[in-house]
């Protein structure tokens, strides 16, 4: 049987997942990556145990060392600081939590000397036959593999070129803020929410706290094709540190404690419903790419990891690509739909800025809280709520 070859289109957590586990499994890879060297930008992500267990099938999840969340007292606040929810960290199943960059590092740091990175290299389009398909970059080189993965992001330009009539990015109607402050750990975490603006924060494993927030707020004009996770000047009409002054402790330090050089604004959006199909003869959609979420359940790169899993493991169940790829395209575009879907609703809860509609909310949630304390022997049976 010929080695069998595949181009990566995009080097963020999902295309280094790809390459991880297609060479894993005997592929030849070709990573392609528009910015001049390999790395990755952004502040804490959590990463929950199915992308876990594919992380370890690479041998990465023990690169990241103990990273998890131990038995910090979390839920959901009031900006005054009362308690809506409130869980046990022992209560609850805790994901992995670490700076975005050491993720990256971790999964790169399995490749085999097989995978041919290029980096510096503007993909502008595909083409594809019965037999191969081609990327095309902007200075005329032609990548030719038996298969491309897509995971060029929010602004795919692959997803655009293959599917020109789907309506692509879509603006949640809020932006985001992140950043990580070097304080003392505190005693708890989760989120705190107002009218139109949110507020959540976790501890790191090196110690630090990553700190995330979204505030109710027009687009920014976006530069053509920007990377959805760039670093943007904080606007100084939306400033992070004047929109959460008088929020309850640890909030103000920890937005204080954070250089402002450091942190990152990132307008949300997500991909229009239905999805774009995940597959186009010879060529896969993989990450923001197919799928791209608001961060509200925590799970836009655990999803991207967990495509990429679930492609290597389809292509050697089957053997026959085909059917491997059909298998990829109804598996993860049916899981991703739902948590696309769900996101959205969140965060259009979270985002409440109505005082009436806020004081429902809050009151519900309160209930809830309440009836949650009278079973304290269960798992919650949703996540907590977290950007990735």
């Amino acid at each position: 049987m010929s080695e069998r070859t595949a181009v990566v289109v995009g080097a963020g957590i999902g295309g280094v997942t790809a390459a991880a586990a297609l060479s894993r499994r005997g592929w030849r890879v070709t990573l392609l990556e528009r910015a001049p060297e390999l790395g990755e930008v952004g502040a804490g992500i959590s990463v929950w145990p199915k992308a876990l267990q594919v992380l370890d099938g690479l041998g990465a999840k023990q690169r990241l060392g103990d990273a998890g969340i131990d038995a910090v007292q979390g839920g959901l606040r009031r900006p005054d600081g009362r308690w809506l929810i409130r869980v046990s960290g022992t209560a609850m199943e805790a994901p992995m939590m670490v700076h975005r960059a050491r993720l990256h590092e971790a999964i790169t740091a399995t490749f085999p000397a097989s995978v041919q990175i290029r980096t510096g290299v503007t993909v502008v389009g595909v083409e594809q036959d019965a037999t191969s398909a081609t990327v095309i970059g902007s200075a005329g080189e032609e990548f030719t593999a038996d298969l491309v993965v897509a995971a060029d992001g929010l602004r795919s330009v692959v997803r655009t070129a293959l599917n020109p009539g789907h309506p692509g990015p879509r603006y949640s109607g809020y932006t985001a803020f992140r950043g990580v402050a070097e304080v003392d750990r505190p005693d708890d975490g989760g989120e705190t929410w107002g009218r139109g603006y949110r507020f959540g924060y976790l501890p790191l494993v090196d110690g630090r706290v990553y700190w995330y927030a979204t505030a109710t707020a027009p687009a920014q004009a976006k530069p053509a094709q920007a990377k959805p996770a760039q670093a943007k000047p904080v606007q100084p009409e939306l400033d992070v540190t004047e929109l959460f002054q008088h929020w309850h402790d640890p909030i103000p330090a920890l937005v204080g404690k954070t250089p402002p050089e450091t942190v990152l604004r990132n307008d949300v959006y997500d991909l229009a419903l239905p999805l774009p199909p995940f597959v186009t003869g010879r060529v896969v959609l993989l990450g923001d790419a197919a799928h791209a979420m608001t961060p509200n359940l925590g799970q836009g790169a655990c999803a991207a990891i967990q495509d990429a899993g679930v492609l290597a493991e389809q292509l050697e169940r089957y053997g026959e690509q085909p059917a491997a790829l059909e298998s990829y395209d109804r598996i993860r575009r049916t899981a991703t739909t739902k948590l696309v879907r769900r996101s959205r609703r969140l965060g259009v809860l979270g985002q409440v800025a109505n005082p009436v509609a806020a004081t429902t909310r809050d009151g519900v949630l309160a209930l809830i809280g309440q009836a949650a304390r009278l079973l304290p022997n269960r798992r919650p049976t949703t996540q907590p709520v977290r950007p990735a």
